[in-house]
């Protein structure tokens, strides 16, 4: 048939771009989700840091940063830590912003991590 002819090219031309957008949104995806959970850890790892008797909310920040530099560079490259530690609790927050495959999707992950500080009790 004549007037089918080239029907397939313009079909194939026009789906790729959209297929490929999809697994690109994905990937995206994937890598927002890894983010969290990194962030989620770095928090969690710095309140075990801090939260012993002779820990401080440097400390905390400290350990937090380190974590997040040696499980995913391009996050740590724009984290922010901040740690507070009270004579009951300390508080580790980490945000940073995952890595950009589609162009104009700049996503952020957030993790939070509070637990209660260690001390020494005497006894009554």
């Amino acid at each position: 048939r004549r007037g089918e002819r080239g029907d397939a090219t313009v079909e194939t031309v026009l789906a790729v771009p959209v297929l490929l957008l999809l697994i690109m949104a994905v990937i995206q995806a994937g890598l927002w989700f890894h983010g969290a959970h990194i962030v989620e850890a770095a928090a969690q790892e710095g309140a075990s840091a801090g939260r012993v008797e002779t820990g401080s909310a440097t400390a905390a920040e400290e350990r937090a940063r380190a974590f997040v530099a040696h499980l995913s560079p391009s996050i740590a490259a724009t984290a922010t830590i901040h740690a507070t530690r009270t004579a009951e609790v300390i508080r580790v927050v980490v945000d940073g912003r995952v890595q950009q495959l589609i162009p104009g999707l700049n996503l952020t992950v957030h993790g939070v991590a509070e637990t209660p500080t260690e001390r020494f009790r005497a006894d009554r």
